[in-house]
């Protein structure tokens, strides 16, 4: 199962975004949307699964969770925008996804496979314009950062 993973547009889809999310069986925004268009946009692409980020505050905003359990392939992942706010047991928890530093980073924490695939939108700071993708295998739980611009 390929999985795309994108953060932080707020308020921004980029046309690479786009590009790199096709192919995709299922596409989880982990907040800072911006907007419901970017919703739609990314809806329009393949399934889609988000939760709300400190900046989602419209009324369209108001109606996702700040927090989604998701099952992809025999697999739980756990989707919420700041991973400092994580409060829940991960112990039948296999990947955290996560937004909000606007840095990408991958690393594995008690066996837990911990992603922010950075942010997509606007440009902050020096940091790169970036999303991933997760490969969900058999035996293996594979991610790839892609910079977009």
């Amino acid at each position: 199962m390929n999985i795309g993973l994108i953060s932080d547009t707020h308020g921004l889809l980029r046309p690479q975004a786009v590009d790199a999310l096709r192919g995709s069986d299922l596409i989880l925004h982990a907040g800072d949307i911006g907007d419901a268009t970017i919703l739609q946009a990314l809806a329009a692409i393949a399934p889609l699964l988000a939760v709300r980020g400190n900046n989602d505050t419209g009324d369209w905003a108001k109606a996702l969770p700040d927090t989604r359990r998701v099952d992809a392939d025999r697999r739980q992942l756990y989707l919420l925008h700041d991973v400092k706010t994580l409060d829940v047991d991960t112990a039948a928890i296999d990947a955290v996804i996560s937004g909000h530093s606007h840095r990408p980073k991958v690393e594995t924490r008690d066996g837990k496979l911990y992603i922010n695939p950075g942010s997509a939108g606007p440009r902050r700071f020096k940091l790169p314009v970036t999303l991933a993708r997760l490969q969900l295998g058999p035996q293996q739980m594979a991610v790839e950062i892609l910079e977009l611009v």
